[in-house]
């Protein structure tokens, strides 16, 4: 059944997603605002509970401290090590929101690493020159940085993401297309977070 959340629950989400191993223990509200930069903790607690309701986050105790998902970002399951975290579309184009339901798809070992992994199907044609089109499916190795010239995931203003090959100078962000019909975007360093890099992709021919 799909799941539908706003783009503030997508957005905490995701942070929790990209963030599950950064923090000592699972983070609670309090540390959550903090990390997110938002003010209220009621507004933070009603979001959460949206998630716990849609069945990604796990209900909060009173022993267990802290917010817990329900999905794991990781690659491997004890069952199948090689089914990975389908997050929806992201864009080969414009920027669009790149997380819907998760879902599980089986991907061939060697397409991926042992770190965490995720897939992302491709909309649009701005990476067509570096052989991505509409319709593949890209593997992405989940992280928050990357080297000039790789092809990333970056989230854009903390709500829309883009698949681009990642520039980054002392004074900003550039994402560049694979398309001589398209230009290169330009974004601060505040405006840009990387939440992956390609490691893998698949395309269907019929």
């Amino acid at each position: 059944m799909p799941i539908n959340l706003t783009r503030r629950q997508q957005e905490i989400y995701e942070f929790l997603l990209n963030n599950e191993y950064s923090f000592r223990h699972p983070p609670t509200l309090a540390e959550l605002c903090s990390a997110m930069k938002l003010s209220s903790r009621g507004s933070m607690h009603k979001q959460i509970s949206a998630l716990i309701d849609a069945g990604l986050v796990e209900p909060m105790q009173q022993k267990k401290r802290g917010i817990r998902l329900r999905h794991s970002k990781t690659p491997s399951t004890a069952e199948n090590p090689d089914q990975l975290p389908m997050l929806g579309y992201i864009a080969a184009g414009q920027p669009i929101e790149a997380i819907n339901t998760p879902e599980s798809i089986g991907i061939p070992s060697w397409l991926h690493s042992s770190k965490p992994c995720y897939v992302l199907g491709i909309k649009g044609d701005s990476m067509i020159e570096a052989g991505i089109f509409d319709g593949d499916r890209v593997v992405i190795e989940q992280q928050d940085h990357a080297h000039n010239g790789d092809i990333v995931v970056a989230l854009i203003d903390g709500s829309e993401a883009t698949l681009k090959r990642l520039q980054q100078t002392p004074r900003e962000v550039i994402l560049h297309p694979a398309n001589a019909e398209m230009e290169a975007q330009h974004y601060s360093h505040e405006q840009v977070q990387i939440q992956g890099v390609l490691i893998g992709q698949m395309r269907k021919y019929r």
